[in-house]
């Protein structure tokens, strides 16, 4: 126990040294954009009424403070990890004055909803299926699968999510393609807003799905191909041992470490194509803010996006390296 929990710190410690680095250089790559956040935040207000010069240069040197236009860099850099600490990066350009965290929180549980049910569902399915396409090798509906798998793996997940706004939106439609929800229900916990909801979550959903069954299900293919040659998989077929205790306790538990590895690494390229996605389909997540901020030219809802993402990434893959001596005895914690 002691062990693990010595693992667990070390972990712990690399997991902050990721997000510090990770969010550091979200700072300094924001902080390079040549857009003035006060004339900006300026620009939005006056062009909704009309000020009085006297009334813009009081605005003028109020955001000026309040931005901390005029500070050096590492004053700046000091300041922002002072408010980040309290969880307030400042006010967004676009929405003006609303926290930019606050907008982030918004968004937040469209995206983590959408990535959680792609990452569960193609990660699960996608190793069940394809290990058992490993060693029933003659079966003829998994060789299907893989054919499918293969087909579909290698193409984008915009030219996916594309593909099936045309289908389902234009062709065939009976799915909606934008939103988060129907703008004819009143969002909280009742039916039709449920209802709305998931199904305006499909589309964007099975985009994600499709492209990540493929890798998942080749991947632990092509791992159990090799296991069910290993001669303890070999001794306990002669032996009469179950097929099915076999596929379970011997071949697919075996494989399945490898995967956990790769989970971990494929998150941040599952989450970009979560962005992505969420673009095409005008889902309310953080992707579609982030693409609507750098549009913007807002860096604070950049800053505040890209370090929620960062934060998010980072400490799930902190918990599925916690789960690797859970998995396999054999990796040593000491």
């Amino acid at each position: 126990m002691k062990g693990y929990l010595a693992f667990a710190a070390k972990r712990f410690v690399q997991l902050a040294a990721v997000v510090f680095a990770g969010v550091s250089a979200a700072f300094f790559i924001t902080h390079l954009s040549p857009i003035n956040p006060v004339e900006m935040a300026l620009n939005r207000i006056t062009a909704r009424s009309q000020f009085s010069p006297d009334a813009i240069d009081a605005m003028r040197a109020a955001l000026t403070d309040l931005y901390g236009v005029n500070e050096p860099l590492m004053q700046k850099y000091v300041n922002f990890w002072r408010r980040l600490v309290q969880g307030d990066l400042g006010p967004s350009l676009i929405a003006f004055p609303t926290p930019s965290m606050q907008i982030v929180m918004r968004a937040l549980p469209w995206t983590v909803g959408l990535l959680t049910f792609a990452i569960v569902v193609t990660w699960l399915v996608g190793n069940i299926l394809g290990g058992l396409a490993g060693y029933y090798q003659k079966n003829r509906a998994l060789k299907a699968f893989g054919i499918v798998a293969m087909g579909i793996q290698p193409i984008p997940y915009y030219i996916v999510a594309f593909l099936l706004l045309v289908l389902f939106g234009f062709v065939w439609p009976i799915l909606p393609i934008s939103g988060g929800f129907s703008m004819t229900v009143r969002p909280g916990w009742n039916w039709p807003f449920i209802i709305s909801v998931i199904t305006h979550a499909i589309l964007p959903a099975t985009a994600l799905v499709l492209v990540g069954f493929g890798a998942w299900f080749l991947g632990m293919r092509a791992l159990v191909s090799n296991i069910v040659t290993e001669d303890y998989v070999t001794y306990a077929e002669l032996a009469g041992v179950d097929r099915n205790r076999i596929v379970g306790s011997y071949v697919i538990r075996n494989a399945i470490v490898p995967q956990v590895t790769a989970l971990a690494m494929a998150l941040g390229g599952i989450f970009s194509g979560t962005v992505i996605t969420e673009q095409v389909f005008n889902y309310p997540g953080l992707g579609s803010l982030l693409i609507e901020a750098v549009n913007g030219g807002d860096y604070s809802l950049v800053l505040a996006v890209s370090t929620m993402a960062i934060v998010a990434v980072a400490t799930a893959i902190f918990i599925v390296d916690l789960l690797h001596p859970i998995l396999d005895p054999r990796i040593r914690t000491e």
